[in-house]
């Protein structure tokens, strides 16, 4: 998690949008409770009603004492979508090494059946990551979500021998299009449906073919 810190701090990000991590133990529980209480509260208000002086008459906090480790709301929801890419990254690491006799195509596709069904089990990771246009361009859950994905999906592809065009970078491109195709699901349906996790692999594997020399599309399976 703090490689992402240290990449949003050197990016311009805005400082009050990034969580100040606790040094001391009472600050980690206090620190943990926050977050707990926020994710409990997306769930409940989801993002047009959440804010730290709600979360605060939840908890029983002052708000100086949660603004001392999240200056803005920005910071909570960035430090609870960092937590949810954790999971989902390590879930998505662990699949692919034990899918690693596979072709790429079908990795692919077992991917995306994973992270649907992960954020089909975690509400509030698809009201962060799926919910929609945030416009503040201190909540950059697009921009993170392609870069850690993109680099997982890339790490596979590079130990199959096969290096993607990077400029334009077509594996962020076919990780926005899945990603785009959940939306789209979380949207109409409130969940990622299996016909939508077809069509996100479906895309995904038909844009990468077009630039993997010597790999035939095939599609789901």
């Amino acid at each position: 998690m703090y490689l992402w810190h240290n990449y949003f701090m050197n990016s311009g990000l805005d400082p009050r949008a990034i969580a100040i991590q606790p040094k001391r133990e009472a600050g980690v529980q206090r620190y943990k409770t926050v977050l707990d209480g926020a994710d409990q509260l997306l769930l409940e208000v989801g993002l047009s009603g959440f804010s730290i002086s709600l979360l605060a008459e939840r908890l029983g906090f002052t708000r100086r004492s949660i603004y001392k480790f999240f200056p803005t709301t920005y910071a909570i929801l960035n430090e609870l979508t960092y937590q949810y890419l954790d999971q989902l990254e390590e879930l998505l690491s662990n699949r692919v090494t034990e899918l690693s006799e596979l072709p790429w195509d079908k990795i692919i596709y077992q991917m995306v059946q994973e992270a649907a069904a992960f954020h089909n089990r975690n509400p509030v990771s698809r009201i962060l990551i799926l919910g929609g246009a945030v416009t503040d361009e201190s909540f950059r859950v697009t921009e993170l979500t392609i870069r850690r994905l993109g680099k997982l999906t890339t790490d596979m592809l590079n130990a199959r021998g096969i290096e993607p065009r990077s400029h334009p970078d077509v594996v962020s491109l076919a990780v926005d299009i899945g990603t785009a195709v959940f939306r789209v699901s979380n949207l109409y349906h409130g969940e990622i449906t299996q016909d939508y996790v077809d069509e996100a692999a479906y895309a995904m594997v038909a844009y990468l073919s077009k630039y993997i020399d010597g790999q035939p599309l095939n599609g789901a399976p």
